[in-house]
């Protein structure tokens, strides 16, 4: 026991000492924290990675308006760090970045490495190459061959000027011509996303291109530092096989086990495990420790692991997706940084080595630009595609970093020669953006499906059904053809009821139980009406990360996987509705544009769009209340990259979107808002107050047919303000933005779309002069008395009759209308409210009343409900008497 007593005294006692030995006081105890310590490296590692990290953002901030690539910021930031700019400051250097501490930032960073060309082998997928395998492999080949030949060229006089001769002259132009063949495929696809490409007939050539190049520039790669770690051709040759061997191995056995055990894990349907998370680590750092051990570069195993993983039930993506955010935000920033303290712009100091630079570029990118462009024409291309893929393949970046960064490091590359080659990928990946611009513009593009979108449908996904005759007549307006727009679960509920409302409960016709069961059918009710059809379009934003990329080549994969559209398919099976999927990976900003073309091809006469709930989701503006808690944002997100949208609560970003489908769709538009979240299964009566404008006609209309379910009812109450001289007040505080759309599409009065990373004003119409609202008034009193009235007249066909029976009509006049049609919608619960949106040509102008209702619940400040849907909506919302709300806009071409 004593002895026991002793040993914990002594470990006590040499622990005490050592931690006062090694000063671990820090900075209070007056040591510089910064200062380099081979025992405690951590202290300087979190300043290196702080300012590595801040300057790559801070330069992306910039270059990213002009569409550049983040690699470009990275890399010019560590440039920036290095000697080339902020080295030349006395002393910085030496306290940041010792040369003491570089073995560490070295093996953090191809640690980071080895894991982004795992993620480099998840991308690649070989549905992919097999889609254009023919103008895929001769673009592809015929550029490496032409960049390849050019680059042993040049290779010659620089070995000459630039490289000492005990380096090999057969290593040096092995080098240069793989740095001139390689194609930066990460930052292609990166490139392809912020150009909006991906979908096009020229970005997906490029991705089927640069997947065979990557391919190949890796096979090249490992075969040339198989050559130069060999000590003797037959040692070389040895290398080479195990290499072959070992990638065969990897291909068959081991990517089957890989599938089986993926399979045995449940990882292809829910997943992956951590089981198979740790078994597919395993099998990366194994893959990349035996290819270092033989001679090739450990990236080469890490690169075969990403390849053999499984593709099956998006296991590859789901990979990508834990993995891409820790690579591409500490690891890869690291080894740009470890490039730059390399490169030295400074040694760019005379003529030749000038001259030598630009011979670089210009022979670089005329191999490829030429190699490309002209079989790309061959493949049948117009000449300003074939520019364009000419000019994508030409793009640089990270990739040949890491072959310049091999050869520096085993002797073949001197700085100078390393210099010039880091500038010359610089200025190729920064000259791929622009020149794609110009080459190949936005009205220029051939699209492979409108948006991105892949359509699994019974019909031609690309057959324009635009031009449809519309089944709605004079008699009876039943829309047949419906668009619903998915993007969360949080709306799947509210957009299942809303598609159970507006189809029928047969699928042989909208009103076909009724026609049956009604005695007095004429011969002219006998018609077959037309058939309801479903278009479900499910959005997903395509970001510039990795996984989205890999997503957006995977449509026809997650049309049949994503969980939305399954369980909206299993809706249409039970309900017997015919339901068609639609999936469209897009840009956040290109979404409403998405859904407004997408319903036009559709043929679409009625777009369903779900909202979030306003009541507790709206916290960018002032909300806060009784019931809206203001939302706390993260005032560092942009800052970080955190969020694209930062600075926009959920709520108000999605009614940006929405309002751009109002302002952008020519096609009648009902925005469906469940409050509670839940649905409205139990709200079987309807009411609708009609103050007038072709969006309360619309509502009407819509409340119509509705009716013709049997067991819907409702109540239509044509409401009007007394004591005013008039009822068709324009909204004074939009006049001068109507006079203004006015003058941008005279006729229309239509504004070309806004970016929904700018505040979008209210919806623009054209200014309503006398005669538009004498025709609007019009059109209001003939619609009324053709329903109201028309149960009295002989000549109403049987079906409407039939809906029209369980509606009440009535009129209300009142110095407060919206009060007095929300204490009316109160009298029956639960309720389904229908009203227009009325934001144009609107029959009552309600701001002041509004302004009281929201002071009367404590909800002052609601600007963006308002003019997202308008004033009678908010007003019932607000008050929470209505279980939903059901807001409808007639298209801008009514």
């Amino acid at each position: 026991m004593p002895d026991s007593s002793n040993a914990v005294v002594s470990l006590v006692s040499s622990l005490w000492k050592r931690a006062t030995a090694t000063g671990q006081g820090g900075l209070l105890s007056g040591v510089d924290p910064s200062t380099f310590n081979t025992s405690d490296p951590l202290r300087l590692w979190i300043i290196q990675m702080g300012i590595i990290i801040l300057m790559g953002q801070l330069l992306s901030l910039g270059l990213g308006k002009i569409k550049q690539p983040k690699v470009i910021a990275e890399v010019l930031g560590g440039i920036l760090l290095g000697p080339t700019a902020m080295g030349r400051i006395p002393g910085f250097t030496q306290h940041i970045f010792p040369s003491q501490s570089l073995p560490y930032l070295s093996l953090v960073a191809n640690i980071g490495l080895c894991l982004f060309l795992f993620i480099v082998g998840l991308e690649i997928d070989g549905t992919i190459i097999k889609r254009n395998v023919r103008s895929s492999l001769f673009i592809a080949l015929s550029a490496m061959a032409l960049s390849f030949g050019l680059g042993t060229a040049i290779s010659i006089p620089l070995y000459h000027n630039f490289i000492p001769p005990s380096v090999k002259y057969t290593y040096f132009m092995l080098f240069t011509g793989v740095s001139f063949s390689i194609t930066a495929f990460p930052v292609l696809c990166r490139i392809l996303t912020a150009l909006k490409l991906l979908d096009t007939t020229v970005g997906i050539v490029v991705l089927s291109a640069g997947v065979c190049n990557d391919v190949v520039g890796w096979s090249l790669l490992a075969l040339a530092v198989a050559l130069v770690n060999a000590t003797s051709g037959l040692t070389a040759l040895w290398i080479l096989l195990t290499c072959v061997a070992f990638t065969a191995f990897l291909m068959w056995p081991v990517r089957i086990a890989l599938l089986r055990f993926a399979r045995f894990t449940g990882s292809t349907e829910n997943g992956p495990t951590m089981l198979f998370m740790t078994v597919t680590f395993l099998v990366f750092w194994a893959c990349s420790f035996f290819t270092d051990i033989v001679g090739v570069n450990a990236i080469f195993g890490a690169f075969l692991a990403g390849i053999i993983v499984p593709r099956e039930g998006g296991l590859a993506i789901a990979l990508t997706e834990k993995l891409e955010d820790m690579v591409s935000i500490i690891f890869l920033p690291l080894y740009f940084t470890l490039s730059g303290l390399n490169t030295n712009l400074g040694l760019l100091d005379n003529g030749i080595t000038w001259g030598f630079t630009i011979a670089i570029i210009c022979l670089d990118f005329a191999g490829k630009f030429t190699a490309c462009s002209i079989t790309a024409r061959i493949t049948g291309m117009s000449w300003r595609e074939s520019g364009t893929v000419g000019s994508l393949m030409s793009c640089k970046g990270l990739v040949e970093l890491i072959v310049l960064n091999i050869g520096l490091a085993a002797g073949i590359l001197t700085q100078r020669v390393f210099s010039m080659f880091v500038f010359e990928a610089l200025i190729l990946t920064f000259m791929t953006t622009p020149l794609v611009s110009i080459l190949y513009p936005p009205e220029r593009r051939v699209r492979v499906a409108v948006g991105g979108v892949s359509r699994a449908s019974t019909g031609d996904p690309d057959e324009d059904k635009s031009d449809r005759k519309s089944p709605m007549t004079e008699d009876q307006p039943w829309r047949s053809r419906f668009t619903v727009v998915l993007d969360k679960f949080d709306h799947m509920s509210g957009m299942l009821v809303a598609t159970q409302l507006v189809c029928p409960p047969s699928l042989e016709s909208p009103l076909s139980g009724i026609l049956r069961s009604t005695a007095s059918t004429r011969a002219s009710d006998k018609m077959k009406m037309p058939e309801v059809s479903v278009d479900t379009l499910r959005l997903i934003e395509l970001s510039d990360r990795t996984s989205d990329v890999m997503k957006s080549s995977a449509v026809d994969t997650l049309i049949h996987t994503d969980p939305l559209l399954s369980v909206f398919r299993t809706f249409g099976e039970l309900n017997d509705i015919p339901v068609s999927l639609s999936l469209s990976i897009v840009p956040y900003d290109d979404m409403p544009g998405t859904v407004v073309d997408h319903a036009r091809r559709f043929g679409s006469q009625l777009l369903l769009l779900p909202w979030l709930s306003p009541s507790s989701n709206f916290g960018n503006e002032d909300l806060s209340g009784p019931h809206n808690p203001r939302i706390e944002l993260n005032p560092f997100e942009s800052f970080f990259g955190g969020s694209k949208h930062t600075g926009k609560s959920a709520a108000v970003m999605h009614s940006q979107f929405v309002r751009r489908i109002f302002a952008e769709s020519k096609t009648d538009v009902a925005l469906f808002i469940d409050p509670a979240g839940t649905g409205t299964g139990s709200a079987r009566h309807i009411f609708c107050p009609f103050f007038g404008g072709p969006d309360d006609r619309l509502a009407l209309e819509f409340v119509v047919q509705l009716c013709a379910n049997p067991r819907m009812s409702a109540t239509v109450v044509r409401m009007s303000k007394s004591g005013t001289e008039s009822t068709a007040v324009e909204r004074p505080s939009l006049v001068h933005l109507e006079e203004k759309a006015s003058l941008d599409m005279p006729g229309l009065g239509y504004q070309m779309p806004v970016p929904l990373n700018t505040v979008y004003p209210d919806t623009l119409y054209g200014h309503a002069n006398t005669e538009m609202r004498f025709q609007s008034e019009t059109a209001n009193n003939v619609l009324w008395a053709q329903y109201a009235n028309s149960r009295l007249s002989g000549d109403t066909p049987a079906s409407l009759s039939a809906a029209l029976s369980r509606i009440k009509f009535s009129e209300h006049s009142s110095p407060l209308p919206l009060h007095s049609a929300i204490q009316l919608a109160s009298v029956h619960k639960p309720v389904l409210v229908v009203v227009g949106r009325s934001r144009r040509l609107a029959g009552e102008d309600h701001t002041s009343e509004l302004q009281q209702i929201l002071e009367e619940r404590s909800s002052v400040g609601q600007d963006v409900i308002r003019k997202t849907i308008g004033d009678p909506a908010t007003a019932f919302v607000v008050s929470g008497c209505a279980t939903a709300v059901v807001v409808l806009q007639a298209s801008n071409v009514y």
